[in-house]
């Protein structure tokens, strides 16, 4: 289902303080301090912010809240946080510090009521479902634990049962595309997006302002990328000036 304008969000994968950036989620580059990183993409105009903590699950531990704290003072567009959250209580620490909203992956596969009492607690709006999924076949597989583990769920059932669960949008990522800058899995984003009626946020393989054209046009309602806006390749002002010329609204 379609939404309003689309929106463009950059994301912020974060290890050990700092902003990284690799390919298929190994051979992480540093990108910067995420203060400095959050502050720019604010003053460029992006539309929200996606910050995550990419060993916090494998690590069996909690978000930085306090980096989520420094940021939030200096952005003032929403913001998701994503990364280690397992509890009531790490929701609420997060959401108390000024992230908008917060992002699920591994927790969600291990205990799926963990969504449901989420956007029970705190309303849809705040709870992100991370999916991210692997070709495997015909079908695709979710991961969990920063891409590490298979955990046998198609993405399209998962994706629909989320949605029954409460979740008010869905962060899809192509563990093939992750930062090859070769364009989104357009077929499954097509998939998802035909599945389920809440928002879907393309992630994974942007490279061109063509391919978040071809993602908003296979059915995202956003698209999220990383190396395209850390290293300068493309200005989101820019950016949005040429989705606007291809007939796309923007913000």
């Amino acid at each position: 289902m379609n939404y309003f304008a689309k929106r463009i969000i950059p994301c912020l994968d974060v290890k050990e303080g700092r902003v990284v950036k690799g390919i298929n989620f190994v051979g992480l580059k540093d990108a910067g301090d995420p203060v400095e990183v959050a502050k720019r993409y604010n003053q460029e105009g992006a539309d929200e912010i996606t910050f995550l903590d990419i060993t916090a699950s494998h690590e069996k531990r909690d978000t930085i809240v306090e980096i989520v704290k420094d940021v939030a003072k200096e952005v003032f567009i929403p913001l998701t946080v994503g990364g280690g959250i397992r509890t009531m209580d790490n929701i609420y620490s997060l959401l108390n510090v000024g992230c908008d909203k917060v992002s699920i992956n591994s927790s969600a596969v291990k205990n799926p009521y963990f969504v449901e009492e989420g956007a029970k607690r705190f309303g849809s709006q705040c709870i992100v479902v991370a999916i991210d999924a692997k070709r495997v076949g015909d079908s695709y597989n979710v991961y969990i634990n920063g891409g590490r583990i298979d955990t046998g769920l198609d993405a399209l059932k998962w994706a629909k049962e989320m949605e029954s669960r409460g979740a008010g949008e869905i962060l899809l990522t192509s563990m093939d595309s992750d930062g090859t800058k070769a364009g989104y899995d357009l077929d499954m984003l097509r998939l998802i997006c035909e599945a389920v009626d809440i928002p879907v946020i393309a992630s994974g393989g942007a490279g061109e302002m063509s391919h978040l054209k071809d993602a908003f046009l296979a059915g995202a309602d956003a698209a999220l990328a990383a190396s395209i806006f850390h290293f300068r390749e493309i200005e989101i002002s820019h950016l949005k000036e040429y989705l606007r010329e291809n007939g796309l609204v923007v913000r």
